[in-house]
């Protein structure tokens, strides 16, 4: 059964939030869109400020390997330009000997939230990641409920 496609970013500069949605049965093509539309999603922030965002892969399926080579890399090198070390870059090794941290026009991502089905992942990944500034997690509500009451100003 095909799952429908969600591959949409927003800001929310009321909030200092960015919510960005992958999910459905996507290809290639597909992440490549939901990755132009994050980058410029971000280039509406005003430089020199800080931002938190909510990663929500809840639903989201690769249809083939290529699809999933192609997402693999796309949060980590985003929120690396803007000085954010996604906590399982690691598990990544072609990928993690490529980082390069930055600030991108003095923008600084301060807070992660990220959701995904996979329960088994997920439990994981917040039993060695998790910290008080990134969290991961199987329901959305939660995540996005987490992410905005994140006091980013201390």
């Amino acid at each position: 059964m095909v799952s429908a496609k969600n591959t949409e970013t927003n800001w929310y500069p009321e909030k200092r939030l960015v919510v960005t949605q992958i999910s459905g049965d996507v290809d290639k093509g597909d992440i490549e869109q939901w990755e132009q539309s994050f980058g410029s999603t971000l280039e509406q922030i005003e430089d020199d400020s800080t931002f938190k965002i909510f990663v929500n892969m809840h639903g989201f399926k690769a249809v083939n390997i290529d699809a999933h080579k192609r997402f693999r890399g796309v949060v980590l090198l985003i929120l690396a330009n803007y000085g954010w070390k996604v906590g399982y870059v690691n598990l990544f090794e072609e990928e993690a000997k490529t980082m390069t941290y930055r600030n991108a026009r003095g923008i600084k991502c301060v807070g992660v939230a990220h959701a995904h089905q996979d329960e088994t992942k997920m439990d994981m990944y917040e039993t060695r990641f998790g910290s008080d500034r990134e969290h991961f997690f199987i329901d959305p509500a939660q995540a996005r409920q987490w992410i905005e009451d994140l006091d980013i100003e201390s």
